[in-house]
């Protein structure tokens, strides 16, 4: 009788996963801090200055997030390398 194919936890994919989850959620705080600081000093110069800063961080953040979810999704899930 064959035995089903079982998979396991890739560790090292589930560590690079939370690594870049535990990066993005500071990240995610301080990005939400620099909108609201950018739009409360709306006739001043550091909405100049942050709000460019604080578009970047926030796609950084996004895309840390999202690819924290692919590798931790990956290591669950992926297929046993042969």
């Amino acid at each position: 009788m064959k035995e089903p194919d079982q998979t396991y936890t890739n560790k090292q994919f589930l560590i690079k996963g939370l690594k870049r989850l535990a990066i993005a959620l500071p990240l995610l705080v301080l990005t939400t801090y620099l909108f609201t600081f950018a739009f409360i000093n709306k006739e001043v110069l550091p909405l100049y200055l942050l709000l460019p800063l604080a578009i970047l961080a926030m796609a950084a953040t996004i895309y840390l997030l999202f690819n924290g979810i692919k590798w931790i999704l990956r290591a669950l899930f992926g297929t046993k390398n042969r």
